[in-house]
């Protein structure tokens, strides 16, 4: 059942800068460029917004965040629900790859109201970021802390390296 939430100009903004790399892209450009960013519902509940501070810029590797995939595992609330985007970059025993996945993160300790409106408004987001291949809902901490859970859904065993990290 669809909840009637719009997704505002601004998350399908930063999806599209997500989603199309540009080749000719300046150092600042690079530095600027998101590797994950969490979405909310607004406080009326009628919009999907950004969820403000949530994010991890590319120019933030290596600086401030050493760890990219637990530093964004530490950014996602633990009584509520958001969705998230997150640029995995990892290898096959043949390339170097990277792939945007769509997160639905619904903790099991999420008020009840929260799941069900997050739940219902799913596909509006989804509609919104065409060309999404990897989808994954995740309902508690154990299911993010291991990297190689996000990495089977990559690449189902062929994947020898994850955000740097050996497998």
């Amino acid at each position: 059942m669809a909840s009637g939430v719009k997704v505002t100009d601004e998350v399908i903004a930063v999806f599209n800068d997500m989603k199309v790399r540009k080749a000719q892209a300046n150092e600042d450009e690079k530095k600027r460029r998101k590797k994950a960013i969490l979405f909310c519902l607004s406080k009326d509940l009628k919009h999907i917004v950004l969820d403000e501070g949530n994010e991890i810029l590319q120019g933030d590797l290596g600086v401030t965040v050493q760890d990219p995939y637990m530093h964004f595992v530490s950014m996602l609330p633990l009584k509520d629900c958001r969705y998230a985007l997150y640029d995995a970059t990892y290898e096959t025993k043949e390339t170097k790859k990277e792939d945007l996945v769509f997160i639905f993160w619904a903790p099991e300790c999420a008020s009840l109201k929260s799941k069900m409106i997050y739940a219902s408004s799913k596909d509006a987001i989804k509609r919104k970021f065409e060309g999404i291949k990897h989808e994954w809902q995740v309902n508690g901490l154990e299911d993010l802390k291991d990297r190689r859970t996000l990495a089977e859904k990559l690449g189902a065993g062929s994947i020898v390296s994850f955000e740097g990290c050996p497998l």
